[in-house]
């Protein structure tokens, strides 16, 4: 029973809808306010729709009038419809062509105004936000769900239009010509072609149903292979060899369930479409022999009940595009509804505001918006001044990282104040504040770009000599010159083609070029071996010189020269002092700590 409910639900998934409903369609709304000065584009292209729609509900008329010139021996009319024909054959594909080169121009432009607004406004959004959202669900929305809508806007919407002007129209036309043949095949047509949609339903869900179970079969057979050491060291070949079977087995059952619905569905189509049809001709021919209908009418109206038909049943499948489109548009939407930061992404924020650097904890209390049961600081109080290095020390998950994320206006704080240069951080404009800041994190993260650009986005219009002097200070001058594009060197998805060292050289350097009065090192050195330690230590210390320091410690060894300690534990600074001061409490946290490093230096 779980399988068929998990199946189901990635069916769900795969396929979201969402009511058409007054909320939904004021949601939608919204999205043609993206639409500015390509607006007039729409309304065109929604006039040549009409054409095309209208255009084509002649055709059924004139080949009936051509029909009509042999019963009523007019033959004289007979090239005259025939290029009446071909008139509106060379109108309805100029019409297309203007019609679907419109509603493109115009959603391609709608969607790059909504895929921009989406991307400002989701950058500005705030931590708490990204902590709780999957990236992939994110990049889905903006990938995907935006397909979706491009889809929609572009044929389906149009088409679903057109279908919709062929029903109407074709009706009007049909009763103009026969209302007793009309009412037998509103009688019939629709019935059928509905009927039609359901089976193509079952047919789709039951395909759908048999490429899970393909794919779940294909699970077994790459987590046989990757663990193929485990499955002989087990001797459990013949195990995985019958799981194997078992879901060959369950594909064939969901395949022969499928090839029963498409053996109904042609049975259906033969035996009720094509009976529909017959009926249709049948009363027809009936009603010609009557004197009440002439053959050359009774041929329009075969067409026009085939239009009509053809669109009932298109229709319905376009309507369940649209809903798609609208769920994807109210998930589109979601997140342009997050309240963003206070950021300024014009890059026209207060870019000249230099801060001292003198940083204040007053009494910190937080909690993550994502776990309130868990307090994280509980009154923490500390000082750095100007120039001053402050090391904040304490066991994993005391709350040094979220000190970091405060200081940078990462969350909002629950209670106390966090002061700059004597003034709350919150006054402050975020950007400029933020600007004069930098961090060198443990696990260092580089763009997929050149060491170049990883540099200088600390800077973005730093000049080439910026850039080089900034590698120098940190150290990276050496490995850069060896490679042999230098500074172009491509640094791999998330800087892969460098070492550990390397890259967080590269963002000392960024930080380096940055000049930050606040600068942050969240465990820089923890993860390297003792060289790339020396070479990434010695360019820390030249970047700490004037600046404020805030170093999150994790080897003890590195901050000893620190002006200042801060120690953290479960979310309270138990201890402060300058390492002499901290290592004389017998007994303390600090103390402990170091005692244990030590211990732990001399058995390597």
């Amino acid at each position: 029973m779980a399988k068929k409910q998990n199946t189901g639900n990635a069916l769900s998934e795969e396929l979201p809808k969402a009511k058409i409903n007054k909320e939904a369609l004021q949601k939608t709304k919204r999205l043609f306010t993206y639409i500015g000065k390509h607006k007039w584009k729409l309304y065109i292209g929604l006039f040549f729709l009409l054409l095309t729609g209208a255009t084509a509900l002649l055709f059924p008329m004139l080949l009936g009038k051509l029909v009509k010139t042999i019963e009523q021996k007019e033959f004289n009319e007979i090239n005259k419809i025939g290029f009446l024909l071909i008139l509106v054959l060379l109108f309805q594909s100029l019409f297309s062509f203007f019609r679907v080169y419109l509603f493109v121009n115009y959603t391609e432009n709608t969607l790059a105004s909504l895929r921009r607004a989406i991307y400002a406004h989701l950058i500005t959004l705030p931590m708490s936000f990204f902590v709780q959202k999957r990236v992939g669900d994110l990049n889905s929305r903006m990938s995907a769900d935006i397909a979706q809508i491009q889809d929609t806007l572009t044929t389906t919407l149009a088409e679903f239009l057109r279908q919709l002007i062929l029903v109407v129209g074709g009706i009007i036309l049909l009763v103009l010509i026969s209302p007793k043949l009309t009412l037998l095949m509103l009688a019939i047509v629709p019935v059928v072609a509905v009927a039609a949609v359901v089976f193509g339903r079952f047919i789709r869900k039951t395909s759908r149903l048999v490429q899970e179970k393909v794919a779940e079969s294909n699970t077994i057979i790459e987590e046989t292979l990757q663990g193929i050491t485990n499955v002989k060291a087990f001797a459990n070949e013949h195990y995985e060899n019958n799981r194997y079977v078992k879901s060959t087995f369950e594909i064939i059952r969901v395949g022969l369930i499928g090839g029963k619905y498409r053996g109904s569905f042609s049975s259906f189509i033969i035996f009720c479409l094509f009976g529909a049809i017959v009926a249709v001709i049948w009363y027809g021919v009936y009603l010609a022999s009557q004197n009440q209908l002439l053959i050359g009418d009774l041929i329009s109206f075969i067409l026009y009940s085939a239009f009509v038909g053809a669109s009932f049943g298109g229709i319905a499948e376009l309507y369940a595009q649209i809903q798609k489109a609208v769920g994807a548009i109210e998930r589109v939407f979601e997140i342009l509804d997050e309240k963003a930061e206070p950021i300024d992404i014009s890059g026209q924020s207060n870019s000249l505001l230099r801060i001292e650097g003198n940083v204040i904890f007053d009494k910190v209390v937080f909690t993550y918006p994502s776990r309130k049961e868990i307090q994280v600081l509980k009154g923490v109080s500390f000082e750095a001044r100007k120039g001053e290095t402050v090391a904040i020390v304490g066991p994993s998950g005391a709350g040094k990282s979220t000190i970091v994320s405060l200081l940078l206006r990462f969350y909002d704080l629950e209670n106390g104040n966090i002061l700059i240069d004597g003034k709350d951080s919150t006054s402050y404009n975020l950007t400029a504040l933020r600007n004069n800041m930098a961090i060198v994190p443990q696990d260092v993260i580089l763009f997929g770009g050149t060491i170049k650009e990883n540099i200088a986005y600390g800077k973005p219009y730093a000049t080439d000599d910026e850039i080089f002097e900034a590698a120098k200070k940190a150290n990276a001058l050496n490995f850069i010159e060896s490679f042999p594009e230098k500074f172009n060197t491509i640094v791999g998805d998330r800087g892969i083609k460098l070492s550990g060292g390397q890259r967080q050289r590269i963002a000392i350097a960024r930080a380096v070029l940055k000049d930050p009065a606040i600068l942050i090192l969240d465990e820089a050195t923890s993860s390297l071996d003792s060289e790339s330690e020396r070479l990434v230590q010695e360019a820390l210390d030249k970047l700490m010189i004037g600046r404020t320091s805030i170093v999150i410690a994790h080897r003890l060894s590195t901050i000893r020269k620190a002006n200042r300690i801060i120690v953290i534990d479960k979310g309270i600074a138990v201890e402060n002092g300058t390492h002499d001061e901290l290592m004389s409490i017998e007994g303390g946290l600090y103390h402990s700590l170091n005692r244990l490093q030590t211990q732990f230096q001399i058995s390597e």
